[in-house]
Parts: structure tokens; sequence; C-alpha cells
């Protein structure tokens, strides 16, 4: 009977047990049971056998491969960083992979994987790991959409809202575009080598975001400087940077601070000055309902920090009509 054979036919719960947790730092956010996963990539590791644990070796002992001790020149000591390998407690020999089956990663998926740092599943066991798209997402949140305005005493079914849980559904998709979205793919190789030494200011850059407190809206405006050392950034990309991290629930205050880091990690400046000032319609549709109230945040990294006169130019720069 073929491996593959034996997994199809375990229950849920045999899989489970099967499964040795202790090779699993993180063992206790995994979450077996869940039928999707969010994840921006899938694994490409490559293929091993499954391999028994010898019964008299202790747990903690870093288990190394004869051919990748020899290659590290190793004797009687154990090689650290070695990836933990994915344990069943079977004793059922493994065949060979004739080319037939599916491919199994060589060491288990955990949050820890490159690529899968944002993941919030992973079953030990998965052969073809294919995150779903956002497009996949509309029904069931279309689904809850109707809930909702239900909850709220209106009739899902009379003609202005039949189709508003999927209207709703794609908006919010949208309004968390996102989460869709990294540095390197916004970057797009648009950093540049440019002998240039001076400060850089992009103000007034539009913003908006939702506030994770309430799912309301925040909007305003985003002012960005940094001091090049010998690499400048591409200008639109300042406000792409400025779209990753507002179009996700969010809080001004770590909004702020994550275009500031972002900034950073393109182009390692001397120093990055974010300046943001929004306003919260959880503060003027509802709550104290204060209707002029601006809420401004800054970070000041690098020489922004550190001196008062490059700050200064920097805000003086902002405020200027």
């Amino acid at each position: 009977m073929s491996f593959t054979r034996q997994l199809s036919e375990m229950s849920a719960s045999e899989l489970n047990d099967a499964i040795d947790d202790t090779n699993f730092p993180q063992a206790h956010i995994l979450s077996r049971g869940r039928n999707n996963s969010v994840c921006s990539t899938s694994s490409t590791s490559g293929t091993s056998s499954l391999m028994d644990r010898a019964a008299n070796q202790p747990e903690d002992a870093a288990t190394v491969p004869p051919a990748t001790a020899a290659a590290a020149g190793a004797t009687d000591e154990p090689v650290a960083n070695i990836r933990p390998r994915l344990i069943l407690k079977s004793s059922n020999s493994i065949p060979e992979n004739d080319g037939t089956q599916p491919i199994t990663p060589m060491t288990p998926r955990t949050s820890t994987t490159p690529g899968h740092e944002n993941c919030t599943f992973h079953h030990d066991l998965e052969l073809d790991h294919k995150p779903p798209t956002r497009e996949a997402l509309l029904p069931d949140m279309a689904r809850s959409y109707r809930l909702l305005l239900g909850g709220l005493g209106e009739n899902p079914d009379r003609q202005g809202l039949i189709k508003t849980p999927e209207r709703a559904a794609k908006a919010m998709l949208y309004f968390t575009k996102g989460y869709d979205q990294n540095l390197e793919d916004v970057l797009n190789g648009a950093v540049f080598d440019e002998d240039h030494d001076e400060m850089v200011v992009v103000k007034d850059i539009e913003m908006f975001s939702m506030c994770e407190h309430h799912l309301v809206p925040f909007y305003g405006k985003v002012s960005i400087g940094y001091l090049p050392c010998n690499k400048i950034l591409g200008l639109s990309k300042l406000a792409r940077i400025v779209e990753i991290f507002s179009r996700r629930l969010q809080v001004q205050e770590r909004l702020t601070k994550q275009i500031a880091v972002a900034v950073t990690q393109a182009v390692q400046p001397a120093g990055v000055a974010v300046v943001v000032e929004g306003v919260h319609m959880c503060m003027v549709m509802r709550g104290v309902q204060k209707i002029n109230s601006k809420t401004v945040t800054s970070t000041m990294l690098g020489v922004f920090r550190d001196d008062p006169k490059t700050r200064e130019e920097f805000l003086n720069l902002v405020n200027s009509k």
C-alpha cells in the first residue's frame, strides 16, 4: 500500500495523531481543521523521504544526515541551524517516490518559513499548497454582509439591497488591497544610484485607510522626507509605499512608522521623516462627534531624530504653502 494511499485512508483524528508536534517550535499556533490558508507564496522546497526517529535518541538532539555532516566537516558535534524534518509515528516503511506520487516538502511549512511569514494556517502533510485568491473570498464575505443587513432589521431581498452584499464585499477587498502588496513588488527596481545627499521631500500625498477599531474610514495627507546616501527612490514610489500600508486595517500611529521603516528599507538613507495628518470618521460620525478635529503623527529616524536643524528644515518645508 503506497504512502499516499495510507494518508488518504486516515481519519482527521488519526492524521493529527500521526504528527510529532515536538518538531515544531510554534506548534501551539498551528491550527489544524481549517480548510483555507492566507499565504503570499507557495513552498518550493525539495523532496525527502520521511524517517522514523530512533527510540533512544533525545528529542532535543540535532539530527544531521551523514552527507551534511561530512560536507560541514563535522565529526561528533551537532550542526546548528538544521531545520526540523517531518516525523510520522509509523512503523511502516515508506516506499521510494517513483514519480507518480505527489512531492512532499523537505521540511514542514510554518510561519517562520521564508515566504510564509503571514500565513495563518499550515497543514503539516499538505501536498498541494495553493493559497486562495482574494476573489475566492467574495462569496463568504457577501454572505456575511447579507447576515449583517438582516441583523440591522433590513430585508436583504428588497430591490435596493439585492446586490449590496456583493458590492460591499468587493469594496472591502479594495479598501484592504494593501494586504496583497509588498515593498519589493511596488518598488519594481526603481532604486537608482545617484550622487545626491540633500533632502528629498514629497508632501501632501493623499491617504485613505480603515480604522481597525470601528471599521470606518480615516483619511488625510502624508509628507515624507529622506536624506539619501548615494541612492534615490523614484518619486512615485513614495506614494505607492503610502498605498501599501494605508490600504489595510490601521491605526494612524502604526501607519506612520510603517511608512518610515519601508523607506529606510528601500534606500538605506541617512534619515527618514514622515508626518501624517488624518481625519477619523470614528471621531466625526460617532462618539464625541468633533467634526473639525485632526490627528497629526510623526516618525523621525536617523538624522531627523538626532539633528534638530535637519528636523526643523523638514517641518518648515512640509508646513510651507
